[in-house]
């Protein structure tokens, strides 16, 4: 008998890098994006709890962990990597049969970006909390503070950046919630921490609850960890400051749903993901958590998720 949840890696060539990929279980084709820093390893959890209905790959994106550029690191396009996935899903679904992609905050704006781009490739898109800050009321506060973390890490390297973007976040005293212009911090954050943050985050987010990680997953928050100088770089205001192609997406909002964290609508991400919802005619979906809901509650989350792309 298969084992559902063994892991089946491979290198895929395109353009400019060269995709580590990872493979579960059997069934059509889903491919989950990992988000901030994060590389396949933060889905290990959620992909082998779906691998029994779908053909579950997560990869590295270009540029993090084991997934090698051909040239020195640049800002990165969500075009680009929209283009990856699309390589992605024509090397495993070699039948032309389209194929569901989940991603969060900012690989949710690859999501976007991909549907916009390749609509024929994709049966169902998951874009949870993509941090677009075009769609917020206040886009340049957004971008403002971006710039500001960018310009922070810049100076003075990764710790300074991620204070940057808490104080940005962390509503004034005696606010009930932060509005989507102090929100603006919290888009990538919570991408970022939803990696790798810190050896004694690690042990709290694990997908074994309050038990200390394994040796292995403290290794793949290592490996996460050290793309953040790329993400804070090249990633965080390219990503942010992308603008969907809301006319392409609009024309495909049957494929579309727009994930939402029970408990980050106040914050940017969610203020975006549903003006996004309104502008386009998706649908909206909410999932266990905040921002980061994928790693405060995976077995939840992969069942909401498990729901949403089995929904008619």
């Amino acid at each position: 008998m298969t084992d559902r949840t063994a892991v089946r890696t491979g290198l895929l060539t395109v353009d400019g890098a060269t995709l580590h990929h990872e493979v579960r279980g059997e069934g059509p084709l889903l491919v989950m994006m990992p988000g901030g820093s994060a590389d396949a390893g933060i889905y290990d959890a959620i992909a082998a709890d779906l691998a029994d209905r779908w053909t579950v790959a997560t990869f590295d994106p270009r540029g993090y962990s084991r997934s090698a550029l051909a040239g020195p690191v640049a800002d990165q396009s969500p075009a680009t990597h929209a283009d990856d996935i699309v390589r992605l899903i024509e090397s495993l679904s070699p039948d032309g049969a389209p194929a569901a992609l989940f991603g969060s905050s900012s690989s949710a704006v690859v999501a976007l970006a991909a549907l916009g781009r390749h609509p024929g490739r994709l049966s169902r898109v998951v874009a949870h909390e993509p941090p677009v800050v075009a769609l917020l009321p206040d886009p340049e506060a957004g971008r403002a503070l971006f710039a500001a973390v960018r310009e922070a890490f810049r100076r003075d390297g990764v710790a300074a950046a991620m204070t940057t973007m808490a104080a940005g976040l962390a509503p004034e005293e005696g606010e009930a919630a932060p509005g989507p212009e102090r929100a603006a911090a919290g888009s990538e954050q919570s991408a970022a921490a939803e990696e790798p943050p810190t050896p004694v985050q690690t042990a709290e987010q694990a997908a074994t609850g309050e038990r200390a990680p394994t040796p292995e997953q403290a290794a793949t928050f290592r490996r996460m960890h050290a793309n953040l100088p790329v993400f804070l770089e090249h990633v965080l205001c390219p990503f942010s400051g992308y603008v969907p192609d809301l006319v392409a997406l609009k024309a495909a909002a049957a494929h579309l749903v727009v994930g939402v964290g029970r408990d980050s609508r106040a914050l940017l991400p969610a203020v975006a993901a549903e003006g996004l919802a309104r502008r386009v005619g998706a649908g909206v979906a909410e999932f266990p958590g905040g921002h980061i809901g994928l790693t405060e509650h995976p077995r939840a989350f992969a069942a909401r998720l498990r729901d949403v792309l089995a929904a008619p």
